[in-house]
């Protein structure tokens, strides 16, 4: 017997992993039916922030706008997809609790669906994985997305 989710969560940060985390849950919430919700997040991480001299809340909202902007096209691509149950919302703070506990609890999430890193292994070293540390401590299952939909691994991008 398959699992039957009704509260899916996305953190999206506008990679290719979590494009293809997303395109994965809209698959999990058709198979599940229209019961199931899809919550779309974006996690402004405003630690980045804490170290420029000139800080100012406009470089905030370009962020936020930017997400905003992913946000939309994201809920129209799902929607084009008979998803009708979707919404997102943008969280400021640090990603890793806010997408492994608070969200979750906030939403009474059932499966989180969380693109592979896109960090390599010097930066997973030193900062640690926001994937690692989601699939460590949350309280409802995780689907870690590592392919495409055609099964095709995701190959790391050189940044």
């Amino acid at each position: 017997m398959l699992q039957q989710y009704k509260n899916v969560l996305v953190p999206v940060d506008g990679s290719k992993e979590a494009e293809l985390a997303f395109k994965k849950a809209v698959a999990v919430a058709q198979r599940n039916g229209a019961a199931t919700k899809v919550h779309l997040l974006h996690v402004v991480d405003t630690r980045a922030f804490q170290n420029v001299s000139s800080f100012d809340t406009t470089m905030v909202e370009q962020v936020a706008d930017t997400a905003k902007e992913t946000m939309e096209k994201y809920i129209k691509q799902a929607k084009e997809a008979g998803i009708t149950n979707i919404d997102y919302a943008i969280e400021y703070g640090a990603p890793k609790p806010v997408i492994a506990k608070d969200i979750p609890q906030e939403q009474k999430t059932d499966l989180i669906v969380i693109g592979a890193t896109g960090l390599n292994a010097v930066e997973r070293l030193l900062i640690g994985s926001v994937t690692e540390y989601v699939t460590r401590t949350a309280t409802c299952d995780v689907l870690v997305v590592r392919t495409d939909t055609e099964n095709k691994p995701v190959k790391a991008e050189k940044k």
